[in-house]
């Protein structure tokens, strides 16, 4: 800055001079610098919400992917009482008759009772086995037990063993005293639990644990199938009626549950809905960037920019194609009732796309998610193309920030300018400043001696 004294030798405000011609030079450069950053920002912001809402996009029509959404299936049944049911794709329409019979119940065995759970039990080794492998192997586990470990201990050890066959342990204290109750997390007569005791020091743990009594004995879930007889481990039922699990929750001979499979049209039609509410909701973000409002006289950030008249285009190219729909024939999203309207916007016929589904399900799955070759996985490709790493909307954002960076260096460089020019006016000034003073330092000598020569006489 300028000197602290200045404008001492000539009484003028130096520093009130020289700021008013900086902010003269250097305000109108800086607004133009700031105008040109609140463009780019505001374009980056654009492109931001413009990505998210085609990433979004990209994220509904994984639904429309999978041919399963075009071929599901609804289960209803008479009563919830003793079970539930739910299909997939394979299982065929129909109505079963079921009736169940009795639960699946897992193992559950106990030890001999202690007087106290918190007293050592003995040393040596305990071998639990419960059911088998993926290869038709018993599972089954050894621990080591330790002399000063309790009924508490040896049960924290199952729990946690990586090993465990598949058994939990708790204790339970009865009249008799504490006990360790092991159950089989599996249900069925597949999953009886087995204990052997080995010790190395004593008879504890045999005495405890060599003798397990039956609490609960394992048992399979037994139905009838439309009057055939059903057995299964578990009271998940998937194996018994092709395409469809039961999931059993009470058992009673003189009920029967009627379950009912038909064709989930109303699944399918709702995949339909959302690939168009989210096609609009991107068409709405993309009009908002870029339209013209006339009466604010207003327009989108991004008005007049090829990239998203380039994103509508692509995509409304892609749902205007004709796809294979797996029957030797071609055919267009239109013909299944779904078109644009006059604002561009995708529109659903609902008689033509009810009568789609309910007669030709196969060929509107085709049409979606015929996998690489749909319609949802050209449209995917094609919005990948902008969104990817190092996709379109990345080399925008590469772009705006080389522009800010170039703002950046205008606004250092400016600031390098006014530092000079400041400095410049204050060393002018400042020189003026020191003649100015000279000249009436120089004045007031010459005043004193001119009044001070003989018969010069001041006037008053």
């Amino acid at each position: 800055m300028g000197l602290t004294a200045a404008g001492i030798g000539s009484g003028l405000d130096i520093n009130g001079i020289v700021s008013a011609l900086v902010d003269a030079s250097y305000v109108p450069r800086q607004v133009t610098l700031d105008q040109r950053e609140a463009v780019v920002q505001t374009e980056i912001s654009a492109i931001g919400t413009l990505k998210a809402a085609m990433s979004e996009f990209q994220e509904k029509l994984e639904k429309v992917q999978d041919l399963e959404s075009f071929d599901k299936r609804k289960v209803d049944t008479n009563t919830s009482d003793y079970l539930s049911a739910k299909a997939d794709s394979t299982a065929t329409e129909g109505t079963y008759n079921v009736i169940v019979k009795s639960l699946a119940e897992s193992h559950k065995v106990g030890s001999a009772a202690v007087p106290d759970a918190d007293t050592p039990v003995g040393e040596g080794s305990l071998t639990i086995a419960a059911g088998v492998d993926d290869n038709g192997d018993p599972k089954s586990m050894t621990l080591d037990i330790e002399a000063d470990d309790t009924l508490a201990d040896i049960a924290a050890k199952i729990n946690s063993a990586e090993d465990n066959p598949g058994v939990t342990a708790t204790i339970i204290t009865g009249d008799s005293g504490p006990r360790l109750v092991m159950t089989s997390k599996n249900t069925g007569t597949d999953n009886q639990i087995s204990v052997s005791a080995t010790d190395t020091s004593g008879t504890g743990l045999s005495d405890t644990f060599g003798t397990m009594e039956e609490l609960v004995a394992a048992a399979n879930a037994t139905l009838t199938i439309d009057g055939m007889d059903v057995t299964s481990q578990s009271n998940e039922v998937s194996n018994a009626i092709q395409g469809v699990t039961l999931s059993l929750k009470d058992a009673d001979l003189a009920k029967t549950t009627k379950v009912t499979i038909d064709k989930d049209v109303s699944g399918a039609k709702n995949a339909v809905k959302d690939f168009v509410e989210a096609y609009n909701s991107l068409q709405e973000v993309i009009d908002g960037l870029s339209s013209y409002d006339p009466e604010a006289e207003v327009g989108g950030p991004l008005q007049g920019d090829s990239l998203p008249r380039g994103i509508t285009s692509q995509l409304r190219n892609v749902m205007s194609s004709s796809y294979d729909l797996g029957n030797g024939e071609t055919g267009t999203l239109s013909q299944f009732g779904v078109s644009f309207d006059r604002y561009g916007k995708l529109e659903i016929n609902d008689d033509k796309l009810n009568e789609a589904l309910e007669n030709d399900m196969s060929s509107v799955a085709n049409l979606f998610a015929a996998e690489d070759t749909g319609l949802a996985y050209r449209l995917d490709s094609t919005a990948d193309a902008y969104t990817k790493t190092g996709g379109l909307f990345s080399s925008r954002d590469d772009t705006l920030q080389s522009q800010l960076d170039r703002i950046s260096s205008d606004r250092e460089q400016l600031d390098r300018q006014m530092a000079a020019y400041e400095a410049r006016l204050f060393k002018q000034f400042n020189a003026m400043d020191a003649v100015v003073y000279q000249l009436n330092s120089q004045a007031a000598m010459l005043t004193d001696r001119l009044a001070g020569l003989p018969g010069l006489v001041k006037s008053s």
